[in-house]
């Protein structure tokens, strides 16, 4: 019916400027409806090397969930391949309210390829025959969002980078897939991102089918997430995924 594939799997500074994860967001499917979240750089040259290849022609969508780079960079030229270079006004750009503007992310000339410009909140949205919807604003030093996508008997849930707080897991509490962005391996005070032990104890309240981590920080790489996966494997009843470039989820 559908899937989720994972243009890259970098969280944090110095893995997306030393490359060593590829950072071109998710790109999800559901039917005939295609969306693109957080397309940071090189996002363009994921799609096009991903195998089958992923036209961004087809897009319908394009989510932010906030306006840093490993998030956004690529959104302009995402938002030129979704229209045809504008030729062909097309598509939703979902994005936090201060991504546009002034000390925003988007190009002025692209706000009119687009066919309509929707500012995320709590609330509910529609893209074709795809619903989300936002459950609650997440702590993060701009605004940031989460996403839940109803996609049949699925609720495919993306924790966007958050500091942790009890709220979330009434938020999510009926999620059956959840990505949770996990940068750090250990806390780190006053930086608003998931830890590991964080993420681990989402999942175990939450308690989805799947739960997927990525976004990895430098100390989620030492610490060799493959390692992790299984070591959890063995000593946990929970199933949880590491993701890596290119993984590729169906629904």
């Amino acid at each position: 019916m559908g899937f989720i594939k994972f243009l890259g799997t970098a969280g944090a500074r110095f893995v997306m400027i030393r490359q060593l994860r590829s950072c071109g967001g998710i790109w999800l499917n559901y039917k005939s409806t295609n969306v693109i979240i957080d397309p940071g750089p090189g996002s363009l040259v994921r799609c096009a090397l991903s195998k089958p290849k992923l036209d961004p022609s087809k897009l319908d969508a394009i989510i932010l969930t906030h306006k840093h780079l490993d998030h956004s960079a690529d959104v302009n030229v995402m938002i030129e391949a979704m229209t045809e270079g504008g030729f062909k006004r097309r598509g939703v750009l979902f994005l936090p309210e201060d991504a546009i503007g002034e000390d925003g992310v988007i190009f002025s000339y692209l706000k009119n390829y687009v066919e309509k410009i929707v500012f995320l909140k709590e609330d509910e949205f529609f893209i074709n025959d795809l619903k989300f919807c936002v459950p609650i604003k997440n702590q993060h030093p701009v605004q940031t969002y989460g996403l839940k996508f109803y996609i049949d008997k699925e609720i495919v849930s993306i924790v966007s980078d958050t500091d942790y707080f009890e709220d979330l897991v009434k938020a999510y509490k009926d999620s059956t897939i959840l990505i949770l962005n996990v940068v750090f391996y250990e806390k780190k005070a006053d930086i608003q991102h998931l830890s590991f032990d964080e993420a681990l104890y989402l999942a175990k309240k939450i308690n989805p089918k799947t739960a997927i981590f990525t976004h990895f920080g430098m100390t989620m790489l030492k610490a060799k997430p493959h390692k992790l996966e299984e070591d959890l494997r063995q000593k946990s009843p929970l199933t949880i995924k590491f993701a890596y470039d290119g993984l590729t989820v169906k629904i």
